[in-house]
């Protein structure tokens, strides 16, 4: 029984190998190998620059400082934070893109996180950036 499983699975393998064969061969006689080869080549997407231009971050910083400032005081405690950390992470990519060190990422929320944040404005303030407090 065993035998008879394994010999229609060659046979089965055989005829599968045999037909994408053929059509393989098919395909290089038309030529079209060829040209789906160089289509591939060609229809590559343009590669991504691996970070957003400084430009559009300090927009981002801009916008986000303006609506950090006008958050009203009966405003829910997740709108603040969530604009908080939205706020910490485009002061960061700024960061980055400037090359400014900073110590943001490995602070809790606080005073700490505060005075680091507002170091990090006028270092950046420092670097080029318009001044965003």
């Amino acid at each position: 029984m065993l035998g008879s499983l394994l010999y229609l699975g060659l046979i089965t393998g055989g005829l599968v190998a045999a037909f994408a064969a053929i059509d393989l061969l098919c395909r290089w006689f038309s030529g079209q190998l060829e040209m789906e080869r160089s289509a591939r080549r060609r229809a590559r997407p343009p590669t991504e620059p691996p970070h957003r231009p400084i430009e559009q971050v300090a927009a981002d910083l801009h916008r986000l400082s303006g609506q950090l400032a006008r958050v009203p005081a009966g405003a829910p405690q997740a709108r603040r934070s969530g604009l908080q950390a939205a706020y910490d992470d485009v002061l960061i990519e700024a960061a980055l893109l400037l090359e400014v060190p900073h110590s943001l990422t490995g602070l809790p929320p606080g005073n700490a996180r505060a005075a680091e944040r507002r170091r990090m404005e006028i270092s950046l303030a420092a670097a080029g950036l318009r001044p965003i407090f």
